[in-house]
């Protein structure tokens, strides 16, 4: 039997949660379009992202580490990945629909600038006076307006499932206006899962790589909660080296334990709530999507530990510092003279104003892009 859209949309219908998003319920497309005869709407989608230059660009931006620090740490586009292989897992074990959740979890960091949050902090106070710049919405400008990839639409002409999870996409650093998607409104379960899942990410792969970097006070690790637990469940103790593959087992535990407490904790609440419905779910006061009350303080905790050893690192600070010189370099230098900018970027000035050009052609950038472009228009020996 070969399993076409039809039939892949009744298997949804029979197996996915009543709260879950239903591809052939979709609000559709900005621009109509023949839907797609083998794959369903939202799977769609998911394609479209994976094909996108702004995808295959995540590969060179720093997600802490920038990437000549080393060939092992996490970039943007490994944490991308390890988002949407978390994203599935929770959406399978609450029955919702995977296709979607992982559309939502490989576009939530499309519109990340080079170099990480310091990047990010240096186009949106270099575009203070001209909209902002948040990577969020740089994000969904991305699929909506940026990728040229068709002919009759700009963009990628994604559901309005998928667009409206990206909008409404909130971790504790980012939020994005969604007044175009009923702001009113909570974002769906799909959506609530792509915020948890990238939390999960992030504290366990900066545990991780700050880990191998040698960065943290052991003795001030061990005054957290959550890793106390871990250790005693692998068997190590902090007085002898931490090998490779204890450090593996440390933080596939916390993964394992951090998905488990999700699971639980959010199927508790869906039955309390009686959510039986995508509408319930959207108009429930709170987001149902999390982690348990203690287990949230553990983290927290863990969180404040990262910020303080890692995020305020000397090494790292002294990395965006760097950073934050380069953006702000090549954004004044662009501005101050337009004409340095490449023909295809300036060709843009005929629809968009100067700034939003010069921003979206930075954020744009990998790492080593930027500093290739930096060389080019600072170095004197370096031709351009």
């Amino acid at each position: 039997m070969i399993y076409k859209r039809k039939k892949l949309e009744e298997i949804e219908q029979m197996a996915l949660a009543s709260y879950g998003l239903k591809s052939a319920n979709s609000r559709g497309r900005v621009y109509p379009e023949k839907e797609s005869e083998s794959r369903p709407a939202f799977e769609r989608d998911r394609d479209r992202i994976i094909h996108t230059t702004a995808f295959r660009r995540l590969e060179y931006k720093t997600q802490v580490f920038v990437y000549y620090e080393g060939d092992h740490y996490r970039t943007r586009l490994t944490h991308t990945l390890e988002v949407a292989q978390l994203g599935r897992s929770l959406a399978r074990g609450l029955g919702c629909n995977e296709e979607l959740t992982e559309a939502i979890c490989l576009a939530h960091d499309l519109g990340h600038p080079p170099f990480g949050h310091a990047g990010e902090y240096a186009l949106n106070a270099l575009m203070a006076g001209h909209g902002g710049f948040n990577h969020n919405t740089q994000s969904y400008r991305i699929v909506t307006q940026l990728e040229e990839r068709y002919r009759d639409f700009p963009g990628l002409n994604l559901t309005y499932e998928t667009r409206e999870g990206m909008i409404k996409h909130e971790t504790d650093y980012d939020k994005s206006d969604a007044q175009a998607y009923e702001p009113d409104k909570r974002g769906s379960l799909e959506a609530q899962i792509a915020n948890l899942a990238d939390e999960i990410a992030y504290n366990a792969h900066d545990l991780d790589d700050g880990l191998r970097a040698g960065m943290f006070d052991m003795a001030a690790l061990d005054e957290l909660t959550l890793w106390h637990e871990l250790k005693e469940i692998v068997g190590w103790q902090s007085e002898r080296p931490l090998p490779n593959i204890t450090r593996h087992e440390l933080i596939r535990e916390l993964i394992g334990q951090s998905v488990m407490n999700v699971l639980e904790t959010t199927g508790q609440k869906l039955i309390e709530h009686n959510i039986d419905s995508p509408e319930k779910v959207q108009t429930h006061p709170e987001n149902l999507v999390s982690y348990s009350p203690e287990f949230k303080t553990k983290v927290r905790q863990l969180k404040r530990f990262l910020l303080d050893s890692m995020y305020h690192h000397y090494r790292l600070i002294r990395m965006q510092t760097k950073a934050e010189r380069f953006v702000t370099g090549l954004f004044e230098a662009y501005a101050t003279e337009p004409n340095m900018l490449p023909t295809e970027v300036k060709n843009k000035l005929d629809h968009a104003p100067l700034h939003r050009v010069i921003t979206d052609y930075i954020a744009g950038m990998t790492d080593r892009y930027a500093l290739d472009e930096w060389e080019k228009l600072f170095d004197p020996y370096r031709r351009a």
